[in-house]
């Protein structure tokens, strides 16, 4: 299964650490947050890995390369005239997708979710992991009733940016930017959206703080 990791972010709110550095090189310890990805990618022999970039992303193909020193391998979908949103970044970058179902992680995200677990089945058009809503998103994202994601209901939980999706999913989409989650709600409409909540160690690196917090602990 290929795994596309989503880098093509701007980081606002991490300014001014990215005016320099795209959000996905920052480091967390040794590594940066999308090596740490990789290496976890690579342990659960998740290996033909699609990136995507446009703010300094550059920087991305200059340190990550082709892979090779992960032992995983690399293509890059080039979105440097204009980053294209969450959804209209997976669809530009479907043709590099090749097998279906196929894997999307953001780029910022840190976290020690066992990816050898994702499913490399789909029942329906997607499948996301949850995980326990962190104290900046009390409200969470989408509710879990058994196995089966719905966009409405409660107790919700927040979408960890781990997802696998089927190519159907992107059935009616035209290029361009688009975002996401329209499509993953009208698929919980359908009752094609399965999900799991994963409760081990996991953030969503959206901050300076947050990334301090990561470095102390």
């Amino acid at each position: 299964m290929k795994v596309m990791i989503l880098a093509a972010g701007r980081g606002i709110r991490m300014r001014p650490l990215t005016d320099a550095t795209p959000k996905p090189l920052l480091r967390v310890g040794k590594l940066s947050l999308i090596e740490h990805l990789i290496v976890a990618l690579a342990q659960a022999k998740l290996y033909n890995i699609v990136i995507n970039y446009a703010h300094l992303g550059e920087q991305i193909g200059a340190q990550l390369g082709n892979g090779s020193q992960f032992g995983v391998n690399i293509v890059y979908s080039d979105e440097s005239k204009g980053s294209l949103e969450t959804g209209g970044g997976i669809f530009a970058a479907l043709p590099l997708l090749d097998t279906d179902p196929f894997t999307v992680i953001n780029g910022d995200i840190w976290t020690d979710y066992p990816f050898a677990r994702l499913p490399r089945r789909l029942s329906g058009l997607a499948h996301l992991v949850l995980v326990d809503n962190p104290p900046y998103h009390l409200n969470g994202d989408f509710c879990l009733r058994g196995a089966q994601v719905a966009a409405e209901g409660a107790p919700k939980l927040t979408f960890s940016g781990i997802g696998v999706y089927a190519h159907a999913l992107f059935n009616d989409c035209n290029s361009g930017k688009f975002p996401l989650a329209p499509l993953l709600r009208n698929a919980m409409a359908r009752g094609m959206v399965s999900g799991e909540h994963y409760t081990g160690r996991w953030s969503d690196v959206g901050t300076p703080e947050r990334l301090k917090m990561l470095n102390e602990g």
